[in-house]
């Protein structure tokens, strides 16, 4: 699978997902500073579903119907981080390409994938 990896999302999830052969572009290594707006552009473009901590993104799917490949929003407190890189491999290998095109949120023990947006 493809993934744009905000540059809010956790390193340790890049490295676990490209060591399972997904394409992740990090933001932080290609675009460090990139509005959230053109974050959003870059994984259009790259038909990538966005990996992100930032909850701006929810507004900009559902507030403002911007259009996505799909965005997966990670909320996982510092005392779950370490379980962090493990809940989302496995959460690619068993749902795939369910993933794709939807609003996902992905906390400690629970795994949200909401309506397709719009885009």
């Amino acid at each position: 699978m493809r993934f744009l990896a905000d540059e809010s999302c956790d390193f340790n999830v890049v490295r676990a997902l490209r060591a399972e052969g997904h394409l992740v572009t990090a933001v932080s290594e290609i675009a460090g500073g990139a509005p959230d707006e053109r974050v959003l552009e870059m994984a259009v473009q790259e038909a990538a579903i966005l990996l992100t901590e930032d909850k701006d993104f929810g507004r900009y799917v559902y507030s403002e119907e911007r259009a996505t490949g799909g965005v997966i929003f990670v909320r996982f407190p510092a005392r779950f981080r370490a379980d962090l890189p493990r809940v989302m491999l496995d959460m690619v290998r068993r749902r795939g390409d369910a993933l794709v095109g939807k609003f996902v949120v992905v906390q400690p023990g629970r795994i949200r994938i909401g309506r397709r947006p719009r885009g």
